[in-house]
């Protein structure tokens, strides 16, 4: 049809009507110009020639007999032959021409098509500089020996990066300001789960951009960069002062009084703390799953461990660095508010970036619930730590809360965000009502399963025990801590570092695949849930573990010096 448009009128649909059945299907030309629609089946075959092109359909009505209520639609007849309708209206040698111009212009067409087809398989390359994304892709095949290669020497870079934190908390957990203005400890876990909440969900969703094929273009990739840095900067602005809300909740609820001062140094110390922390990682993040994308690792395994093991170092000392600072002004009373005010009014110049992009547009519009219940969830697991640590008899549990929480919150993210690219990638679309999706697994499903993710789940299981061992004996070997590692003593802290990785894998499994069934992206909204799980669990199996092993009187000198 497309090569006998000079037969239709501009603009017109037309209807072609069947001898045999009333409904034929609809036929779209590809011109767009002209229309033929046929409701039910497929065209007569004496339309057809040998070579494939369509005789031309004849108007028993022309244009200027239309009604005009008749919509722009006028009947077609279907004929056997073109030489019939021909010598019907007496009119051959003009629509033999006609019938000449299609068949030649059919013919162009088809060799136009070839050279075209042929000029693309030849030029593939060219696509990028027309400004087009190519492909995505394919998935990268993965075994259990390649996924534990990947995993193993990010899991032991940020394992380390968690044992130095934990040396700095041993540390700082004595400064005045600590001592102080003990409430400081509850802005602990929530300020180090920021890189559950924002750098590690950031690290996912661009491992998921990256392996999709939405960053291979420049263009491309720093519209991605700078959404993303706007949006996890707003994020941690507001979350740095929610949680410094927590902390004052949390502190004035047991002890009764209420302190302004001490409330507006923790909202500053949190503030600052958290946009510093966030945009130094944030820059981390974006440099290391470019890179890794480049020398063909996938950046699933190896982002959201390295997130982990300088966002720890790096927050941590913030926070004692600047909470000191601060708490040097207290007298002041202008200084601390104002470094307050000075933050919040930037959100709205990094809310304007991040609305300009489609993709963080939705998380800023709708990702703030996971963030903030996150956000919740942790400051549960600083209240733990604040009752415990300021206990002389339990203050070797500080070195050690960084190092558990750190480790469990990295293997879950990793798993997290393996499975949500797997879904991206493989899955079906998201909010399928598949009743599958939402389905509960069984621990078997998650663990002893034939798939890619229960592969990973059992590599990322037994890395626990070895690294736990490795982080015990670097920090023995460091005199870091108050506590001898007395057999009782490891072995109660492995089972809980195993029980807490064991619930972190299962929860990911069904959680990822929940959410994907309702229609959320993992990436945005399982992350900061998990990990702040793995605080909450990780500190509570900590505080738990010292209690049991002090009950069974494995106490020694060193504890609580």
């Amino acid at each position: 049809p497309t090569n006998c448009d000079p037969l239709f009128p501009k603009g017109f649909r037309m209807v072609l009507w069947s001898k045999e059945q009333d409904k034929l299907p609809d036929i779209n030309m590809s011109s767009g110009a002209n229309e033929v629609k046929k409701e039910g089946g497929p065209l007569n075959p004496d339309f057809l020639n040998s070579n494939g092109t369509v005789y031309p359909v004849i108007v028993t009505k022309g244009p200027e007999d239309l009604s005009p209520g008749s919509g722009g639609e006028f009947e077609l007849t279907e004929l056997t032959s073109f030489s019939e309708r021909a010598s019907e209206t007496g009119d051959e040698e003009d629509r033999s021409e006609i019938v000449a111009d299609c068949r030649a212009n059919a013919k162009g067409q088809q060799e136009e098509d070839a050279l075209l087809e042929n000029a693309s398989q030849s030029n593939e390359s060219d696509d990028i500089s027309t400004g087009q994304s190519p492909e995505p892709p394919a998935p990268l095949k993965e075994t259990s020996f390649s996924i534990g290669l990947q995993v193993v020497f990010p899991f032991l870079l940020a394992g380390f990066g968690t044992v130095a934190a934990g040396m700095v908390l041993d540390i700082v957990q004595h400064w005045t300001v600590f001592t102080d203005v003990s409430e400081v400890f509850i802005l602990v876990p929530a300020l180090l789960g920021l890189k559950g909440n924002l750098e590690m969900t950031l690290a996912s969703r661009l491992s998921t951009a990256a392996n999709i094929g939405q960053m291979d273009t420049a263009k491309d990739m720093w519209k991605m960069i700078m959404g993303n840095l706007a949006l996890i900067q707003v994020q941690a602005t507001v979350v740095g002062f929610l949680a410094s809300i927590a902390a004052v909740i949390f502190g004035w609820i047991p002890e009764g009084h209420f302190r302004m001062g001490h409330a507006v140094l923790l909202c500053a110390s949190s503030v600052t703390t958290a946009f510093i922390a966030s945009l130094l990682l944030g820059l981390i993040m974006i440099g290391v799953i470019i890179a890794s994308r480049k020398v063909g690792i996938n950046p699933d395994n190896v982002a959201t461990p390295i997130a982990a093991s300088l966002g720890d170092l790096i927050t941590l000392s913030l926070l004692a660095g600047i909470s000191t600072s601060l708490y040097k002004e207290l007298d002041n009373d202008y200084a601390n508010p104002l470094v307050c005010a000075a933050f919040v009014a930037m959100c709205p110049l990094w809310v304007l970036i991040a609305r300009k992009i489609p993709s963080t547009r939705e998380v800023l519009y709708s990702g703030w619930e996971p963030v903030i219940i996150a956000m919740a969830i942790s400051s549960v697991g600083g209240l733990i730590l604040d009752k415990t640590v300021t206990d002389p008899n339990f203050a070797g549990m500080a070195v050690f809360t960084p190092v558990i929480n750190g480790v469990g919150g990295n293997l879950v993210a990793v798993q997290a965000s393996r499975i949500s690219t797997h879904l991206h990638m493989n899955g079906l679309p998201m909010g399928d009502p598949n009743p599958n999706l939402r389905k509960c697994p069984t621990p078997c499903t998650s663990f002893l399963g034939s798939s890619v993710n229960s592969r990973s789940a059992r590599v990322l299981f037994l890395l626990v025990a070895p690294g736990h061992l490795v982080f015990l004996y670097t920090i023995n070997s460091l005199r870091g801590g108050h506590t001898s590692l007395t057999p009782v003593f490891v072995t109660c802290y492995l089972v809980a570092a195993l029980l807490q990785v064991l619930i972190l894998l299962y929860l990911a499994d069904w959680m990822a695949h929940w959410m994907w069934g309702r229609g959320m992206d993992p990436d945005n909204f399982s992350i900061p849930y998990l990990t702040a799980l793995g605080d909450l669990l990780g500190t509570g199996f900590l505080a738990l573990c010292f209690h049991v092993s002090w009950f069974i009187g494995d106490r020694d000198a060193h504890m609580g010096n």
